[in-house]
């Protein structure tokens, strides 16, 4: 999904970028004044360790300018593998990882600065007040002063920072503390943006601000690749996705494309007792996994009836408080695909 047009904003960090970043040039940054194909594009990319482990497993992908991408799956699928070889931590043992005209895997340099990337751990900047932090991010990748200090008070405003501006980090509860980290990258952005769990611990207002500003970055012409196993977020926030688990990538699509194939299927979701043995589970169930007190169940449309009498009698009987009926949903096909329900509270497998 391409968007065209970018704003005078990111224009201008393209010409910043030309002008201030010779060891771009110095690897084959175009001349022409005609812009290259800045796609993200990762090709059958594996990386085995030394004692046989496999991380990632033939990983293909291409992540467009203007487009949120998620990569969804649970923890340990490979995702902040694939991540690091993105970004030059790590170099795959085979495959391919190109950006525009630059070969990221023979450049790494390259890649870090071309790159911008918010890692799951909190940001180091117990010693920096909010809005030195959000403009040393600007500054340290290259950004003119005047042009990041603008943008910091612009992004201060848009995900509601202004009482934590000269608040030390060291003081900053950790949802405060992970918006600032999300504006030092925000604040002057490389040609990708990845994002790790950038809503952590973020309080449910401030991440509605937060998401218009992921696709803020998107419409301003970045490639945005969200790593996530929240899947009710990644539903709402991406324009596509890959689920991923094992190192592989098990389905790749747009939200309504991966749950294509549930359309005659409905969601069970009964809430049991604490401490509560899971119920035999009735021949019409087609999956179903449990997390903790949570049963989700997929069945077919035609059993509506049937499920919603059966859950009945588990609240009446006393093993379950409640439940509810509805619509599948992209955690239906993320369970389908890994047998893991998502983090948004189900995190265990079946």
């Amino acid at each position: 999904m391409r968007r065209q047009g970018q704003s005078g904003r990111v224009a201008a960090h393209d010409r910043q970028g030309t002008q201030q970043a010779p060891a771009a040039e110095q690897v084959g940054a175009p001349q022409s004044p005609v812009a290259p194909d800045w796609a993200l594009e990762i090709t059958d990319v594996c990386k085995v360790y030394r004692k046989g482990a496999v991380a990632n497993d033939e990983i293909s992908l291409r992540v467009e300018p203007g487009e949120v991408y998620g990569l969804l799956g649970p923890n340990g699928a490979g995702k902040s593998t694939l991540v690091k070889q993105v970004i030059g931590l790590l170099k795959p043992t085979s495959g391919r990882i190109r950006l525009g005209p630059h070969d990221l895997v023979a450049s790494p340099a390259v890649a870090r600065q071309l790159c911008s990337y918010l890692p799951q751990a909190q940001m180091p900047i117990e010693s920096l007040r909010g809005a030195e932090a959000i403009e040393l991010g600007g500054l340290v990748r290259g950004g003119d002063r005047r042009l990041v200090r603008a943008r910091t008070q612009e992004l201060i405003e848009a995900l509601d920072l202004g009482e934590w501006r000269r608040t030390l980090g060291a003081r900053m509860f950790g949802g405060v503390r992970r918006l600032v980290g999300f504006a030092m990258v925000a604040v002057h952005p490389g040609r990708v943006v990845i994002l790790d769990e950038p809503t952590n611990d973020v309080d449910p207002l401030r991440r509605r601000l937060l998401w218009q500003q992921v696709r803020r970055l998107a419409d301003d012409g970045c490639a945005v690749v969200l790593v996530t196993h929240n899947v009710l977020e990644a539903e709402k926030a991406v324009d596509r996705l890959a689920i991923v688990d094992r190192g592989r990538v098990l389905a790749e699509g747009t939200p309504p494309a991966l749950k294509a194939d549930a359309r005659d299927q409905l969601r069970l979701q009964v809430t049991l007792r604490p401490d509560v043995a899971e119920p035999d589970r009735p021949g019409f169930v087609l999956h179903a996994v449990r997390s903790g007190n949570t049963l989700i169940a997929t069945i077919p449309a035609d059993a509506a009836a049937q499920a919603i009498g059966w859950a009945q009698s588990l609240v009446e009987a006393g093993p379950a408080e409640e439940f509810g009926l509805g619509a599948t949903t992209l955690e239906d096909a993320y369970i389908r695909l890994t047998g893991h329900a998502s983090t948004d509270g189900l995190a265990a497998g079946s």
